[in-house]
């Protein structure tokens, strides 16, 4: 792996046309979202409000690659019934979508004869791939990201996440079970 991975705001500023994500985890454990996730299980209420300090860099981040006509996708593939962290990710995700992103959901159980990468990504303009390393409980592992270039790698995760999203449910019809 390079010794030097571009940031995240590095990849998705160079991207012209696309960036997509991946997610297959049903339970993250990430410390910049720790306290927010620690609330709802506790209260029920999730931070959904687009300008709060919480959400307005991610915001600024999408709605401003957007502005520059790059299409954002997200699809997750979750398993039923779902886990209290994707409660809560779906609680959220309407931020995403006014932010700009297309989201959607995909049962884990449709997705069963999909040939599909080992950790989540990012792919920008069909060209990078950036995937996102996690422990078993779902903290960032070290190394926490990978930035991959090599053709056949980039077609497989574009074809991988082609098929989630053909199948995916758009993220206004998913009900969450």
């Amino acid at each position: 792996m390079p010794q030097n991975v571009p940031s995240f705001s590095e990849l998705l500023g160079a991207a012209q046309h696309s960036a997509v994500h991946l997610e297959m985890r049903d339970q993250y454990a990430v410390g910049d979202e720790s306290d927010d996730f620690d609330t709802w299980l506790r209260t029920g209420h999730r931070d959904a409000d687009p300008a709060s300090e919480y959400w307005a860099p991610w915001v600024e981040l999408i709605s401003g690659t957007v502005a520059r006509g790059v299409v954002v996708r997200r699809a997750r593939i979750v398993s039923e019934p779902v886990t209290d962290y994707i409660r809560y990710e779906h609680a959220g995700a309407g931020v995403n979508v006014t932010a700009g992103e297309q989201v959607r959901w995909l049962p884990r159980p449709r997705a069963v004869d999909l040939m599909l990468p080992g950790a989540d990504l990012w792919l920008f303009d069909g060209a990078r791939v950036l995937f996102n390393h996690f422990t078993g409980v779902g903290d960032w592992a070290d190394p926490r990201q990978e930035l991959r270039t090599e053709p056949t790698i980039v077609k497989q995760c574009s074809d991988a996440f082609e098929a989630v999203w053909e199948r995916a449910i758009p993220h206004d019809t998913y009900e969450i079970h």
